[in-house]
């Protein structure tokens, strides 16, 4: 989940290509309104993740200390949800903690992103997985969360035929739990899933076709794949996407729309495949980064752009 002057939040050592400058234009401005499959407009909910705030807080990365500022910073914003990460669900007094803050805040919990520290293509690994998703699910469900979003683990190198097996196994079991509490699981992509003409996603996919997919735009101009075509070609399981900004050296911007990405065909395409899911703003900082405004401004800017740009 890197350029090596910035940080990865799934593995923190793993290094990753910046794309191709193709990838990189200045933003454009594009008025839209994304119309569901059915005959009415459907609004897609823009939610922020909390990953700007939690990757202050290795190794763990949970944020759980500040979550009352991180609720405050968002509702200040007009973000319309939080997606939290699994840190914030461990704790035992976690569920009635973040009731409270969205009840304090209005601001509810869109769901939560998952896979910090496990290998799912290990099976050494899937006792403690499994134990934790039952625990993480439950709670998320109890918070009003409603998407989890799914990194499997890299590996140094291609993954195995095995390896691919053994996390498709995994993940199944994972989809059931997850639906069993009311909740929509999709695979969260970092740039290891979508490096090498997308060996890990497309084994995982060829094993499990109908997993729903919730890609991270930049991760993927990192790992190398245009999103407008990824967009094209799996448009139909996207429920959820993350949306970062960076510059042309890579160099991730302070907000959304202060940087290089060009969001306007993104927009059309996702537009033109009738989106109709849910997406969150994620900030990201390199490392010893200063950002020059209020974190809440930055959201706040974030949320107008996306707004202009994407119509939500």
């Amino acid at each position: 989940m890197n350029t090596k002057n910035n940080i990865d939040r799934r593995d923190f050592i793993k290094k990753s290509s910046i794309g191709t400058a193709a990838s990189l234009l200045v933003p454009g401005m594009l008025m839209s309104s994304i119309t569901s499959c059915s005959t009415a407009n459907k609004t897609v909910p823009v939610n922020a993740h909390l990953w700007v705030y939690a990757s202050k807080f290795p190794p763990h990365w949970d944020a759980t200390p500040v979550l009352d500022t991180i609720f405050s910073d968002l509702s200040y914003a007009g973000i319309d949800g939080l997606e939290i990460m699994e840190g914030q669900l461990r704790h035992d007094d976690s569920v009635d903690r973040i009731n409270e803050l969205i009840k304090k805040h209005n601001l509810p919990v869109s769901g939560s992103s998952y896979g910090v520290g496990f290998n799912m293509w290990d099976p050494g690994h899937h006792s403690k997985i499994m134990e934790d998703i039952q625990l993480v699910v439950s709670r998320l469900a109890q918070v009003g969360g409603t998407t989890f979003g799914i990194s499997v683990g890299g590996k140094d190198g291609l993954k195995t035929e095995s390896d691919l097996d053994a996390q498709a196994e995994l993940l199944k079991k994972i989809k059931q739990i997850c639906e069993d509490n009311g909740i929509v699981p999709n695979l969260h992509n970092h740039t290891y899933e979508v490096e090498n003409d997308m060996h890990d996603l497309k084994g995982t996919l060829a094993r499990i076709p109908d997993f729903k997919l919730g890609p991270d735009l930049n991760w993927l101009i990192r790992g190398g794949v245009d999103p407008v075509d990824f967009i094209n070609a799996y448009g139909e399981q996207i429920v959820y996407l993350h949306i970062r900004d960076q510059y042309k050296d890579g160099t991730w911007s302070e907000y959304v729309g202060q940087g290089d990405t060009d969001f306007t065909p993104i927009a059309a395409a996702l537009k033109a495949k009738n989106f109709s899911g849910q997406a969150a703003i994620e900030l990201a900082f390199p490392n010893d980064f200063t950002p020059e405004n209020e974190l809440k401004e930055d959201w706040k800017m974030s949320r107008e752009f996306v707004r202009s740009t994407f119509g939500w």
